[in-house]
């Protein structure tokens, strides 16, 4: 277990221009990974590569110090100068053995993401794993921490709240729309076609909604929204001339000026009377605050968004204690199937050794006195060596898991006395 390492480049200590660096593109991974694998002298490695953490995680006997940390990016980047390997090292957390594990199983269950209690990451954790095993580069051992990281995870989100109040404000900004009960067909009108309309606009047509229309100033970035809502995309400049009326406008641009001005609203509007739905997730707002006093409108800020969020994120930073008792007890468990698995590969070659040993005595040291049997003695003596063959395998396997679960069971029975006292 101790041989288990991980290097991370997180949102903690990098920005994320940062730790883009460490990201590789889909189609070089095998290559540089393989590499990396064989120059660095590891015996398993798994790549995990997301929009704000880069990690390796990889096992070898090596001491995970300055040495071999400058190896290691200089195999994962032969181009780096001396300045850049020694900003990579200073740009990375390491964990070793158990600190590692427990790790994985804090990533995997989102609580030490940037957004705690979001379930992407068990799905990368997963993909990302199956990628790396596609390449040859994982083994036994990261096998084994990966399914019981997924098992505690699955866990940690089943039995606890982390994930059951949004804290993004997109996903609350959904939420608060879903609560007016807006029909699927209802006009939708897209002003911005960012990275936070564009994850909004999925959700919309995720559950059902069909009729959009894109507003935005670049035309490229219009069009990408447009064609992945199947709908028209129009200049932001040309919003003026759009006549055909709205239900919902969800704006969200980086102009430091309001875009919907009580003008631009009015013109949208045209001569329509019933309550409208607005939401603006711009900082600063898009929205002139002259048209929530002159027009019966359902107004979701990006302000009132983030006191939810916030709200929300305190709730579930509650449930960190109970995650963290669920991680311990996962983990315990993990040392026991470690244990075991280490004793299985350890005897892996005990059958050979027995079927060579049964082999010797009975086609030499033995084979003249077996000669001289009938056949229904060599049949009965064939039989019981046979036999003897099985229990020297099983029994000595029985008996260590017999011993590993006993002295589990005495150091928790030890632990509980020392707490106790």
């Amino acid at each position: 277990m101790d041989h288990f390492k991980v290097i991370a480049i997180t949102h903690r200590l990098n920005g994320l221009n940062e730790v883009g660096k460490f990201h590789i593109a889909d189609v070089d991974q095998s290559q540089r990974l393989n590499h990396l694998k064989h120059a660095a002298k590891l015996d398993e490695l798994m790549y995990l590569s997301t929009c704000n953490r880069v990690e390796f995680y990889f096992v070898t006997k090596q001491n995970l110090d300055d040495d071999f940390l400058i190896g290691f990016f200089n195999a994962f980047n032969p181009e780096w100068s001396e300045t850049q390997l020694m900003q990579a090292i200073k740009s990375t957390e390491h964990y070793v053995g158990q600190d590692a594990i427990k790790h994985v199983f804090n990533v995997a269950s989102s609580l030490d993401s940037m957004v705690v209690g979001e379930r992407e990451i068990i799905t990368q954790v997963r993909e990302s794993f199956e990628k790396s095993k596609s390449m040859n580069l994982t083994g036994d051992c990261i096998r084994l921490v990966v399914k019981k990281t997924i098992e505690t995870a699955k866990e940690i989100y089943s039995k606890t709240n982390i994930a059951t109040k949004p804290v993004s404000v997109v996903s609350l900004a959904f939420k608060r729309l879903d609560e007016y009960n807006i029909k699927p067909d209802a006009r939708i009108l897209f002003i911005g076609a960012g990275q936070t309309n564009t994850t909004m606009a999925r959700f919309l047509k995720k559950y059902g909604y069909t009729n959009f229309m894109v507003f935005n100033r670049s035309v490229a970035n219009g069009l990408a929204l447009a064609a992945e809502l199947k709908c028209e995309s129009k200049e932001l400049s040309e919003i003026m001339a759009y006549k055909k009326g709205f239900d919902v406008l969800i704006t969200c641009t980086a102009s430091s000026n309001y875009v919907i001005t009580s003008e631009v609203y009015d013109s949208l509007l045209n001569g329509e009377e019933d309550q409208k739905v607005m939401i603006d997730l711009a900082i600063p707002t898009d929205v002139d605050p002259a048209i929530l006093k002159k027009h019966k409108v359902k107004y979701i800020s990006v302000d009132y968004l983030k006191t939810v969020a916030e709200s929300n994120l305190r709730e579930r930073e509650k449930e960190m204690v109970h995650c963290h008792k669920l991680i311990d007890a996962q983990f315990s468990e993990f040392k026991d199937v470690f244990k075991i698995r280490q004793i299985e590969k350890a005897m892996c070659e005990v059958p050979q050794k027995i079927k060579e040993i049964k082999e010797m005595a009975l086609n030499s040291i033995f084979a003249k006195d077996i000669a001289s049997l009938d056949e229904n003695s060599k049949e009965v003596l064939q039989r019981v060596v046979e036999y003897m063959e099985k229990k020297y395998i099983s029994v000595p396997m029985k008996m260590a898991k017999e011993i590993i679960i006993e002295n589990t069971a005495n150091e928790k029975i030890s632990e509980q006395a020392i707490h106790y006292n």
